[in-house]
């Protein structure tokens, strides 16, 4: 973990001026934390081959037959699982940061309180786009590909790093509030499943049941892989990506003010 010197300051790392340049500073001192331990790669490697290669052979004959013709229809729902799963890694970070006692260095330097949040935030949206990689290209291994234009693709890929931004602000209030790194699984287990599992990111909504359809049509997560299915595939997404950044923008309207206010009651 990158320290603090005299000056207060992480060292080799220099504060610029004004909340954005400090978010983006400290944000680039939690990347810097992989070169310390780079075993942190694993479990942003790890995890989204294990989703594609799970899932696709796990539920493929059962959902459509054979794989391959699962492989299109689920991968995009994949690579939304994978970045909401890992947007969780942003509270046991917050929570490590609390407890260590850095957040309270920060405190003292010159620096919005926002700052060491939105550094959180920015830093898990590059690991986050890391894991997406990752998602894609063992994808594109196995045999999926795009049929949309190269602009809707872009488009699929970023709404959903824009949703794990989100889901960020969402995983930090619950580092901040949590008092213990074990508490953490307990909230996770409780957010995580509803909305990836409750989705239609494994199975269309038209085929389960229909006392479950009323929350999976409603669920963002669905709309989200709705979005970027037809984005990625080249079919009709309806008012999908609209609705997808109104999911977006509400999460972060209402959760990062709650987490910035958390993380000021504790000062």
């Amino acid at each position: 973990m990158t320290g603090v010197g005299a000056a207060g300051h992480p060292r080799g790392v220099a504060f610029r001026r004004g909340p954005a340049g400090a978010g983006l500073t400290l944000a680039w001192r939690g990347l810097l934390k992989i070169r310390h331990s780079p075993d942190q790669l694993l479990d942003l490697t790890l995890m989204p081959i294990s989703f594609v290669v799970l899932f696709t052979f796990l539920f493929g004959t059962a959902v459509a037959g054979d794989w391959h013709t699962y492989l299109q229809y689920v991968l995009p729902g994949v690579a939304v699982q994978t970045a909401v799963f890992a947007s969780m890694n942003s509270a046991i970070a917050v929570n490590s940061d609390v407890r260590t006692g850095v957040f309270d260095r920060l405190r003292s330097l010159p620096i919005a309180r926002s700052a060491p949040l939105v550094g959180r935030v920015l830093s898990d949206l590059v690991r986050n786009a890391l894991s997406l990689t990752v998602v894609f290209i063992v994808g594109a291994i196995l045999g999926f590909r795009t049929h949309g234009e190269a602009g809707d693709v872009a488009l699929a890929c970023l709404l959903v790093l824009l949703f794990s931004m989100a889901m960020g602000w969402v995983s930090v209030l619950i580092g901040l509030l949590a008092r213990s790194p074990e508490s953490i699984g307990g909230f996770g287990f409780v957010l995580i499943l509803p909305l990836t599992f409750g989705s239609n990111v494994f199975v269309p909504a038209a085929k389960l049941p229909g006392w479950l359809q009323v929350w999976v049509r409603v669920n963002p997560v669905t709309r989200l892989s709705d979005a970027a299915r037809g984005l990625m595939l080249g079919t009709p997404t309806g008012n999908a990506v609209l609705v997808s950044l109104l999911w977006t923008a509400a999460i972060v309207a209402v959760f990062a003010p709650l987490a910035v206010l958390a993380y000021r009651r504790r000062s």
